[in-house]
């Protein structure tokens, strides 16, 4: 016996995502486990010998089998589905004055470090590194090989980490 899945797929999955649905799980959840059905079928089809030729009963079976799966997994391992606004409310996504105390002090120093480059490494790191240049793009514009282009921005990257301890 051969399965369409693409058809039974077309004809079945919204029907196994409801039931899903009324046995507690929630959209996302009751979406992978009707794919993961599938998958299952696909990848290990019902022998020809069996007894089962009623796809959408199979279909449901492997569905049911894997929610309850889920259901128990969830279980054991004590996780607790909390809501993305309530996640948002706990951790203050603002850094700490500290934080941006060290990081405008970290700034300054890699602005002075790149202050005291040669004006065409410095041109070369800027737009290699900020701008998101090509090495190729950066050389040609300059009138440089790639090589020394890259070579003026490895030593761009040298003298900042020099400098600060970091870059």
């Amino acid at each position: 016996m051969s399965w369409d899945i693409q058809s039974l797929f077309r004809r079945h999955a919204k029907e196994i995502t409801r039931a899903l649905r009324r046995r507690g799980l929630t959209e996302e959840t009751a979406a992978d486990i009707t794919q993961d059905t599938f998958l299952r079928v696909l990848a290990s089809p019902p022998q020809d010998g069996t007894l089962n030729h009623n796809p959408r009963a199979y279909l449901h079976q492997v569905s049911r089998n894997l929610s309850i799966n889920h259901v128990q997994r969830m279980r054991r391992s004590g996780i607790v589905d909390v809501a993305d606004v309530i996640l948002t409310q706990v951790a203050d996504p603002t850094p700490s004055p500290e934080v941006v105390v060290h990081d405008r002090q970290r700034l300054r120093q890699v602005e002075a470090a790149l202050a005291e480059l040669p004006e065409r490494t410095r041109l070369a790191f800027a737009r290699h590194r900020l701008g998101g240049q090509t090495i190729a793009a950066i050389g040609q514009e300059l009138g440089l090989s790639t090589t020394r282009t890259w070579a003026l921005i490895r030593e761009a990257y040298r003298h900042i980490v020099l400098r600060t301890g970091s870059l």
